[in-house]
């Protein structure tokens, strides 16, 4: 039997990253987000925001590296593989900032397919900006609604998790896999 990807997402600050973290402490194999990385490696080249300056460039770095996640998921022994963000989230963002963008991005959309998506809904009480996440509360809840509506439209029937601590939302999440 294959096992399940199941990409956790939602806006800039959502609480994903805590979630990720906590699921691979209770010994479930997780993916953590990668754009982060690439931010990084830009900022020790000299460019600061390389998504805001070189936008394509940006998301086809993370195009790549997505996809490499979901290869590594699928090759995974483990029932269940946990993914901070899907593919399909880097269509979204550039839809969000107005970029065109080669097919390449849709089709790896069609190509590669998640088990369960869990969507993080904006949260102001846990929301910050810090160097990487410089999106203010109200553009990080557009991003949100950018995200559900790009992995809907592809065909996908994600999962609200709801505002709780990150156990309860862990819990949650868990729950929502066995179906």
């Amino acid at each position: 039997m294959q096992n399940k990807k199941i990409v956790i997402t939602g806006g800039p600050g959502t609480g994903k990253s805590s979630i990720i973290d906590q699921l691979e402490l209770r010994g479930h194999t997780c993916l953590h987000e990668v754009s982060r990385e690439i931010t990084a490696e830009a900022q020790r080249q000299g460019i600061d925001q390389l998504f805001l300056e070189e936008p394509v460039l940006f998301s086809e770095k993370l195009l790549d590296a997505r996809i490499v996640q979901h290869a590594h998921a699928s090759n995974a022994s483990e029932d269940l593989v946990f993914i901070d963000r899907g593919i399909p989230d880097v269509v979204a963002y550039l839809n969000y900032f107005g970029n065109s963008y080669p097919a390449k991005f849709n089709n790896a959309c069609s190509k590669y397919f998640y088990d369960h998506i869990f969507l993080l809904p904006p949260w102001k009480d846990i929301y910050h900006t810090d160097k990487e996440r410089y999106e203010s509360f109200d553009q990080a809840s557009l991003i949100y609604n950018y995200i559900k509506k790009t992995y809907i439209t592809l065909g996908y029937f994600p999962i609200e998790v709801p505002l709780e601590s990150v156990e309860l939302r862990c819990e949650f999440i868990l729950s929502n896999t066995q179906q």
